[in-house]
């Protein structure tokens, strides 16, 4: 450890404040350099929803998911009490229409799948009777409801974590990139760090990939969230829905262009309810995607001292409070067993 004995955290979106909180929470000295702002990447969109992977083919990567989200509750009631800032978690479940009868039919050994390796009450049914404004059309007149899924405003969640991290001695350094030489430092930079890796290792570790959300005024606080046709409609308890996002793996840009367009007609066909409703906020940036498609939390080869938080992409949220718990288990008591899923590629 340095002389101060201080933990350096480069990157300030939802991997690096995470492994901060974890780290001050087991009284560690910790300062976060944020070469942007907080949540300038990926962290900073609006969707924020914590779904989980499909229950049947159950494997570790699956037990490992729903180890976090189950931890979620827990982590973010934390956040809240040291930051009295709301986090905008809930588990509130998610809504998905079924689009014929032999869907239906299938959907019978996911039900049976979610309740063999989900916790009892969190499980899966077909419903043909949701409640709330937030109503996908469904040509069967059947929904597929789930009480596991939960979500969170991304914004308001940097936030709290930010504040949580002040408020226990934590620093925050913006608009300022970490030092190379100091150990030990958590490199959670999302999308640059994994060129960045791209280029020392002189191999493929990961990639950017484009995406945009939107968010409109429409409250639905106490509707589930609604998946279907690809796209995530989450109503927050602010009294905003997101709607999102892309995946681009081509782009001329990272900034919002056509597709942020087509989202909102896209989501308006899904649950009509939203026809009309302003929007407030448009989103665009780079969610890093590691090579292997899971998050990687690994040490940076060469470099002691150096540990890799990365690759959040679409699970980045729903991951945090495991990554983190894992990051300092590492720095702090030097713990070497990560697993497996979560090697460098």
């Amino acid at each position: 450890m340095a002389s101060d004995g201080t933990i350096h955290v480069a990157g300030a979106g939802i991997f690096g404040l995470s492994c901060a909180w974890a780290l001050l929470q087991q009284g560690a000295r910790v300062r976060i350099f944020e070469a942007r702002r907080i949540g300038a990447g990926s962290s900073g969109g609006h969707v924020g929803a914590l779904a989980p992977h499909a229950p049947e083919t159950w494997n570790p990567k699956k037990a490992l998911q729903l180890e976090s989200l189950l931890a979620a509750e827990t982590f973010w009631s934390g956040v809240e009490a040291a930051s009295a800032l709301p986090s905008g978690y809930g588990r509130t479940g998610r809504l998905q229409p079924v689009a014929d009868a032999e869907t239906a039919e299938r959907l019978q050994d996911r039900i049976a799948a979610a309740a063999r390796n989900w916790p009892g009450g969190m499980g899966m049914s077909l419903t043909d009777s949701p409640c709330g404004p937030l109503i996908p059309h469904s040509p069967t007149g059947l929904w597929l409801l789930d009480g596991l899924t939960a979500l969170l405003n991304p914004r308001a969640a940097l936030a709290a974590l930010a504040g949580a991290i002040r408020a226990r001695g934590g620093e925050i350094i913006e608009r300022q990139t970490a030092p190379a030489n100091h150990a030990p430092t958590i490199w959670a930079t999302g999308t640059p760090g994994l060129l960045d890796l791209n280029a020392a290792l002189d191999r493929k570790v990961g990639q950017g990939v484009k995406g945009q959300s939107l968010l409109l005024d429409f409250a639905a606080p106490d509707s589930p969230q609604v998946f279907a046709d690809g796209l995530h409609i989450v109503p927050h308890a602010d009294g905003t829905t997101a709607i999102g996002s892309t995946s681009e793996n081509s782009y001329d840009h990272d900034r919002p262009d056509e597709q942020a367009d087509a989202l909102l007609a896209r989501a308006v066909a899904i649950c009509p309810a939203l026809a009309g409703a302003p929007v407030l906020d448009v989103w665009a940036g780079l969610r890093p995607r590691a090579r292997s498609r899971a998050p990687v939390l690994a040490p940076w080869p060469g470099r002691a001292g150096h540990l890799i938080a990365n690759g959040g992409f679409k699970i980045g949220f729903g991951m945090a409070p495991l990554i983190a718990d894992l990051a300092a288990q590492v720095v702090l008591e030097g713990r070497q067993n990560l697993p497996d899923l979560f090697a460098l590629p």
